[in-house]
């Protein structure tokens, strides 16, 4: 769906009303502060403040995104019983508004993106990314289970892979773009080949460990994983490791795995599957880019892509 990181004050005004209205409904009462937050990329989120406490108020003005914030809730309680900790969820719903809401306790701290203390913070982060991948989960892909659906279900990473996640479409959308050299979508072609063989069981990842979903303390201390909605049953720790690492320096990388914990064998063993994934998710980002004509952009991306800044390896 269009993002609504911009949304209008028009926009804003029609969900306002809605989001006191579910805070009066849980609570019992519509008094109390309510403040829009600005950056929803696609919910409306509200911090409300009454008697009971602070909390987050997101509602999504995508009628289907229910099961998102289902599947929210679910990872979001595993991860707390695995001793990772989160934004507490109380509540998902659909019945009492015409749009899906969900309300969690607010979590006072600071954002990792503007935390003095980065390299205590992303240690921590690996710690507990290690905690969240220990999560055995069935199925491979979106559905797992938070889900009582099991047609739906993919039962073996070959069928992830060939068919939800659609990786030869991806190879390629990459291999057309031109932002890879032969020989990077000969290696893909061939990695992809390796995974289907894998038979390895799923886990849960997060699907977005990066500092603007970690709130910690003054000292650094995590306080909160936050944001669980791109949360997939996947191989662990390749998939979550390809998302977190593909913005990160070498020495963030660094205290991040000397977080989690990860062998230098092990990790180096993992490497090139953590690339396939950080190139082929680059797809969606290549088809909204082509769609949009961006030449300066797409120019931008083939610097990344082909390894321009990589400043270690011939």
């Amino acid at each position: 769906m269009p993002s609504i990181k911009n949304a209008s004050a028009k926009q804003v005004d029609k969900f306002r009303p809605m989001a006191r209205f579910v805070m009066a409904h849980h609570f019992g009462s519509d008094r109390g502060r309510l403040k829009y937050k600005t950056g929803g990329l696609s919910n409306f989120v509200f911090e409300a403040k009454n008697s009971e406490g602070e909390f987050i108020v997101r509602i999504s003005p995508d009628k289907s995104h229910l099961d998102s914030f289902i599947k929210e809730h679910w990872c979001e309680r595993a991860a707390r019983r695995a001793g990772v900790p989160t934004a507490e969820i109380l509540e998902t719903g659909f019945s009492i508004i015409p749009f899906p809401y969900v309300i969690s306790r607010s979590v006072e701290g600071v954002n990792g993106i503007e935390h003095p203390e980065r390299d205590k913070v992303f240690r921590e982060l690996g710690r507990y990314a290690n905690k969240i991948n220990s999560i055995r989960t069935r199925g491979f892909g979106e559905t797992f289970d938070w889900s009582n659906n099991q047609l739906s279900r993919n039962k073996t990473l070959k069928e992830y892979l060939e068919g939800e996640y659609g990786y030869e479409a991806r190879i390629e959308t990459l291999d057309r773009s031109g932002l890879c050299s032969p020989p990077t979508i000969k290696e893909v072609k061939r990695i992809c080949r390796d995974m289907l063989k894998i038979k390895s069981r799923p886990a849960l990842n997060h699907g977005d460990l990066r500092l603007k979903n970690v709130i910690a303390d003054n000292s650094g201390k995590i306080l909160a994983i936050i944001d669980w909605e791109k949360s997939t049953s996947n191989l662990a720790p390749h998939w979550d490791l390809s998302i977190a690492f593909h913005d990160l320096g070498i020495d963030e990388k660094q205290h991040f795995i000397e977080g989690y914990g990860i062998t230098p064998k092990r990790l180096a063993d993992i490497a090139p599957y953590i690339k396939t994934f950080n190139l082929l998710n680059y797809t969606d980002k290549i088809h909204e880019l082509v769609a949009a004509k961006n030449r300066s952009a797409l120019s931008q991306l083939q610097l990344r892509l082909s390894g321009t800044f990589d400043l270690y390896t011939f």
